[in-house]
């Protein structure tokens, strides 16, 4: 709830820190910066230019009746028309893929980031906020990148030659034609103060929606199973009502300002007739500079109007960057050691040394944990549920780091190993498998150029899973739905031990491999895991016993501390813990057979 808070309270209007390191992106390209500058002043003069060219054909041509010199003057126009338009075109060009080249490299620099997170940081942070960032938080700073940093300078320009023309023109009227901008100054900055916070509203409440939406659609069958559809249809109203308010105030705003604007800008009109209209009647101006006046004036409030829309963009751009860099900032992570450890391929001694570790500051859940495996040998963990099995994984793999102890490898404290050289000689299978949208050989060798087509169907044969996968309609290239809607739990974990395989890993763990399997499935990872512990160190968590009734040694866990250690016998023998959960079970199945 505190980081929902945060995500409300407001920021500055423009943060100078935040626009450095937005500007930090445009760095790379800024030939294509220079280009744009320069066909900006182009563009902006060409615009000003064709009043001028109008009050010259008025005053000097018409009224003179030159008609050579109003031809050379019309042709003169359609020239300056033409040649801004092609500029008008490599404008938006450069400054269009130039902003798509920022963008491009915004998301991978995000991605790229978010992949090096430590897992604590998803523990804390829902996954349809952090889509949120790489979506519509950067697809705002598209918007600015391409419209609005260049495109500024056009607004900028268009004015600076139209006060230019205007004053060259005749200084007293274009004194009349600003005699509206305190007005206008006046209500700009009434509206970027009342604007500025609806900004922060509408991106909050998209990423409750998106977070929401993420999280009911995963969980979309304990909905429909507990029948909750009626009321978790309510929650979402609120949350997309909240959504919609936030934009119809935005609205609110705009729909005053643009009227308010237009207002000023035929009240400065007004003014221009009246003033201009009496000096022609005293014969102290020109009609052609009236004329050029009057359209000098619709074409200046026109880039005033942009602006606002551009720091529309830029209030949206400071809001969504402050987003995205917080994410970028957050330094939740794993480290590497400066100088790491090599190591080619361990021969999987594995030893925990008075092993520490907390999720939470202080709440430990392993407490004074050792235990040491031999190259080749498979232990198995056992215990209640939150008794501490699962947490032995992820300090093993580095998903989280100790708190105190030591965890080695070969003898080697795995924290001076880099950690993809720790992790790729482990392979896991976890009771939750995830597959990913593509086919059943890519969910195999996720992509491994290393591993080839004979890999993955010698890794399928050995688990059992070439059999089902063969009478697929594709086979290996059989299309895999979203986290494998297509496909049993049983066909599922099959899978992933294939997956785990194809690595040929020195060090295998199973985390409950198979709690969601039926008999036969089972019967056919047993046969499998046969093989595959021979030659590997094996940790394997589990809830069944019967399936490691053959480990080498079995750990029993009890709140986050190793109670008993043995064989399957000697355990027995000592009916402790473990001679109680195995009976339990025991009587468990006996139940189910009668």
């Amino acid at each position: 709830m505190q980081e929902q808070r945060d995500e409300e309270v407001l920021g500055k209007a423009y943060d100078s820190k935040l626009m450095k390191r937005l500007l930090s992106f445009v760095k790379p390209y800024s030939k294509y910066v220079v280009v744009a500058i320069l066909l900006n002043v182009i563009v902006a003069a060409l615009g000003p230019l064709r009043p001028y060219l109008t009050k010259i054909a008025i005053d000097d041509n018409i009224a003179h009746k030159d008609y050579n010199g109003l031809v050379v003057n019309a042709l003169a126009l359609i020239g300056a028309l033409l040649f801004q338009s092609v500029m008008q075109y490599f404008l938006t060009y450069y400054t269009q893929l130039m902003g798509q080249k920022i963008i491009y490299d915004l998301r991978t620099r995000i991605f790229t980031h978010v992949q090096k997170l430590a897992l604590k940081y998803f523990d804390k942070t829902p996954i349809g906020r952090i889509v949120t960032r790489v979506t519509n938080d950067v697809d705002s700073l598209d918007q600015m990148y391409s419209s609005g940093i260049v495109m500024v300078f056009s607004d900028v320009f268009i004015i600076m030659w139209i006060l230019v023309f205007m004053f060259a023109m005749s200084w007293d009227l274009s004194l009349v034609s600003l005699s509206v901008l305190p007005v206008l100054i006046w209500g700009t900055f009434m509206f970027r103060k009342k604007v500025r916070e609806t900004y922060r509203d509408v991106r909050y409440h998209l990423a409750r929606l998106n977070s929401y939406m993420q999280e009911h659609i995963t969980g979309m069958n304990v909905v429909q199973i507990f029948s909750k559809e009626k009321e978790e249809l309510d929650r979402f109203s609120k949350i997309n009502d909240a959504h919609r308010d936030a934009n119809v105030k935005s609205i609110f705003y705009y729909a005053i300002f643009y009227p308010s604007i237009e207002f000023i800008s035929s009240a400065a009109l007004a003014l221009i007739v009246w003033y201009g209209g009496g000096e022609i009647i005293q014969s102290r101006m020109t009609i052609g500079i009236l004329f050029a006046f009057i359209q000098y004036t619709e074409m200046f409030f026109r880039p005033i109007r942009d602006l606002s829309e551009k720091y529309d963009i830029l209030q949206s751009a400071m809001a969504s960057s402050e987003r995205i860099f917080k994410l970028l900032d957050d330094e939740t992570f794993i480290k590497n050691p400066e100088n790491p450890v090599k190591i080619s391929k361990p021969n999987g001694s594995i030893e925990f040394k008075e092993v520490w570790f907390a999720y939470n500051p202080g709440e430990y859940v392993l407490k004074n944990v050792s235990f040491k495996i031999n190259p080749g040998e498979t232990i198995a963990v056992v215990g209640a549920t939150g008794a501490g099995k699962t947490s032995i994984i992820n300090i093993f793999t580095r998903f989280y780091d100790i708190d105190k102890g030591s965890i080695l490898l070969d003898g080697i404290d795995i924290r001076t190993l880099d950690k993809r050289d720790l992790r790729k000689h482990i392979s896991i299978v976890l009771q939750d498998v995830f597959l990913f949208s593509g086919t059943i050989k890519s969910n195999i060798s996720l992509g491994s150029e290393d591993i080839t087509d004979e890999i993955v169907i010698e890794a399928a044969k050995t688990v059992g899973a070439h059999k089902f996968i063969s009478r697929l309609p594709n086979g290996y290239d059989e299309e895999v739905k979203e986290k494998g809607a297509t496909l049993s739990v049983g066909q599922k974990q099959l899978i992933s031990f294939a997956r785990a395989l194809a690595y040929n890993p020195q060090i295998l763990i199973l985390d409950e491999a198979t709690s969601s399997v039926d008999t036969e499935t089972e019967l056919l990872i047993q046969n499998a895991i046969e093989k595959l512990l021979v030659g590997r160190t094996s940790i394997v968590i589990a809830h069944r016993l019967s399936t490691i009734q053959n480990a080498d040694k079995i750990i029993v866990m009890h709140k986050g501390e190793i109670r008993e250690s043995g064989t399957h016998q000697e355990l027995l023998a000592n009916k402790g813990i473990y001679y109680k959960l195995y009976q339990l079970q025991y009587k468990d199945q006996e139940k189910n057979r009668n």
